[in-house]
């Protein structure tokens, strides 16, 4: 275990890399850890061969290779480590390597800790740990969690059954030591991770690692672990370690299109309860999509049940329906170019394989199985499997005209992991399969430059820093679809992390719109003008559509357009206004502030059964003596504007609504 003052010297990228360069070198222990034939790494390093290289990968980064050899076992270590010119942070993976000629198997490598590091503190205030929840399908998803930590009390979490956010936690955390500043730390891995935090009286202890590691490493034989991010920050006030956070993601992981954030699409569905798209045709989709041509929405959404065999048991059958699309999915996303879209966003599940479906008939050897379990999973660590998957999906992206890869996951791994594991093996499988994901993905974007991946796995469930550097987040949760206030509580939680998600919108209302817009939003079926909307009041009773009635097409425009014009605010920084809550009768309210343009937008919801008719928003990160001219637009969209000093906006206005539940939207920009 390394030592290191909480903040101390961090505070600038300079000093990050003076604490790399003394602390990543020979004779030191590094802030990682892990047991090698039955010794500690600590141990171990200091008397090992020790080599160090450097390379710059662009302006704003330096790659720094440090590398450790046991003389004796020919086990190398080692750390890739990133340093950033313009964050106080950097990034390590650690890889291990059994070199060639050193004999058929290494001793034991177990409890791997890609990061061991105590940080210590004279602060008399305590210390909190920053996280938020991660998605099981309920109201509270994403909820943001304040834990204080108490002394020689470990806090220890792990998801759920081996995806990355699935239930527990984000494995994102912002360890405070309040009053003074604290550490974000991000850990990369798509499978089963562990971390603990840990109060030893004069600082704390994290350690991050996958939750199983125990193994020996065969002649030649490499592996990767978890990546590890540390951003660090100063201040009286967590939220300047988020935002500092989301311009970081934003600048340095978020995928790119021409070298800027990729912003996240518009898009519209006919898919959805109860029947996905499993009655979904050439014929039907091309003339759904031609009904929202008029709101100018950029990509047509195909979800599951195009393929051979229909949702939810044909996975492994990654090839069009004959009854639905005899000529492929091209007339479809070339009837999408004609009429002016951007492009097919299409659905897959590629790593669950359902019994008797073509993979799972033609290539059993690729399946991972279960007793008494219909569903299997591809091995993604079964080097032929890949190729196979890669070389498919490659020439359907390019053959059927797809412009969103969108990756679903609904099962599991973790059990099929661990039964696939030698006793002296344990960590592996699971290890090259996420190792196999990466280079599946990687392989994809390398070919399909201007490709765009969306990562789903049962609605948000897969988020950490290797997934959101190679994709986006389009449906954050399989929460009752298009449920406002669960929408909210999601965008409140998920916001404090990341710049971009999102999700669908179910009618055309302005507290549906606005609860689910992001940077992107998806349209359900009942903004078009020509759906019949007695069918949907069972999935969303709150929006009380009577039978027969029709929607407002021009009121549906201007909402589209208020999305658009507001957009782009969502890559600034995020300010709760008010305290997060899931019950349905109090108002809820966050920020959205982009310093570049000295503007933003406020989102104010009073829900249903709120009796409080008005809300005061005190709004952040303004300038006090700048003139900002600001908009409110209602639930009807009706505006009213005014001019108001920043240090007025900052003490606070007085919103209203006389309706519950309603909404309303305020914009500001300096003058």
């Amino acid at each position: 275990m390394f030592t290191m003052p909480f903040v101390g010297c961090l505070a600038n990228p300079a000093d990050v890399e003076v604490w790399v360069m003394r602390n990543f070198t020979q004779s030191v222990v590094p802030p990682f850890s892990f047991t090698y034939d039955g010794k500690h790494s600590s141990q171990l390093l200091p008397r090992w061969k020790f080599e160090h290289q450097q390379k710059q990968l662009d302006n704003a980064r330096a790659l720094h290779t440090f590398t450790w050899l046991d003389p004796e076992t020919k086990l190398e270590v080692r750390c890739e480590c990133t340093l950033f010119a313009d964050f106080p942070a950097v990034e390590w993976v650690l890889k291990f390597k059994f070199l060639e000629g050193a004999g058929e198997k290494s001793p034991l490598l177990e409890d791997v800790k890609a990061l061991d590091l105590k940080f210590v503190s004279k602060t008399v205030n305590g210390f909190v740990l920053h996280r938020s929840l991660g998605s099981n399908a309920q109201r509270n998803d994403f909820e943001p969690m304040h834990e204080q930590l108490k002394p020689k009390i470990e806090i220890k979490l792990a998801p759920v059954g081996g995806r990355s956010s699935n239930t527990t936690s984000l494995p994102l955390f912002n360890t405070e030591a309040v009053g003074e500043g604290g550490v974000i730390v991000a850990i990369g891995w798509s499978g089963q991770w562990a971390a603990s935090f840990t109060h030893e009286g004069d600082g704390i202890r994290i350690c991050a690692g996958m939750e199983l590691t125990r193994l020996r490493l065969y002649n030649g034989e490499q592996i990767r672990t978890p990546r590890i991010l540390l951003l660090f920050w100063r201040g009286d006030d967590f939220l300047v370690g988020q935002n500092l956070f989301r311009q970081l993601i934003l600048a340095h992981y978020s995928p790119k299109q021409n070298g800027q954030p990729v912003t996240l699409p518009l898009s519209c569905t006919s898919c959805g309860p109860p029947d996905e798209a499993n009655q979904a045709t050439e014929q039907n989709q091309i003339e759904f999509a031609s009904e929202f041509v008029c709101y100018g929405v950029e990509y047509f959404w195909l979800d599951a049940g195009w393929f051979e065999g229909r949702w939810p048991n044909g996975v492994g059958n990654w090839f069009p329906r004959k009854d639905g699309f005899p000529s492929g999915l091209r007339p479809l996303s070339d009837a999408l170019n004609r009429m002016g879209f951007k492009g097919l966003i299409l659905w897959f599940e590629p790593e669950r394989v359902f019994q008797g479906s073509w993979i799972d008939r033609e290539h059993p050897d690729w399946v991972l199985r279960l007793p008494n379990n219909p569903n299997g999973l591809l091995n993604l660590g079964n080097e032929d499997a890949r190729k196979w998957l890669t070389e498919h999906i490659s020439t359907m992206i390019e053959r059927e005209g797809i412009s969103i890869y969108r990756q679903d996951f609904n099962i599991d791994p973790l059990p099929f992991w661990r039964a696939a594991d030698p006793p002296d093996r344990q960590g592996i499988t699971e290890i090259r399969h996420i190792e196999g994901l990466y280079e599946f993905w990687d392989e994809l974007l390398r070919r399909h430059p201007n490709l765009i991946i969306d990562n789903c796995a049962s609605g948000g469930r897969r988020i950490d820093l290797e997934t959101v550097s190679r994709s986006v987040v389009l449906w954050r949760s399989d929460y009752y679809y298009f449920e406002p206030i669960g929408q909210q509580c999601h965008t409140y939680g998920i916001s404090l992390w990341l710049p971009t998600t999102a999700t669908g919108s179910g009618f055309p209302m302005a507290y549906s719109l606005r609860s689910a817009m992001n940077n992107g939003v998806g349209l359900w079926v009942p903004w078009s003008p020509k759906a019949s909307h007695e069918i949907y009041s069972r999935y969303v009773p709150w929006a009380n559509w009577e039978a027969g009635e029709t929607i407002d097409v021009e009121f549906a425009k201007a909402l589209v357009d208020e999305f658009k014009r507001v957009r782009h605010f969502f890559f600034g920084d995020f300010y709760p206004l008010t305290p997060y809550s899931t019950d349905d009768d109090v108002w809820m309210a966050y920020q959205f502030h982009r310093t570049d343009l000295n503007a933003g937008i406020a989102l104010a919801f009073r829900r249903g059964k709120c009796q409080q008719s008005s809300l005061r928003l005190k709004l952040r990160g303004l300038l006090g003596s700048a003139i900002y001219e600001v908009e409110i637009s209602d639930e009807q969209l009706m505006r009213k504007t005014f001019t108001l000093t920043g240090k007025q906006l900052v003490e606070g206005i007085e919103v209203s609504s006389e309706t519950a539940p309603s909404s309303l939207l305020v914009i500001y920009k300096a003058k």
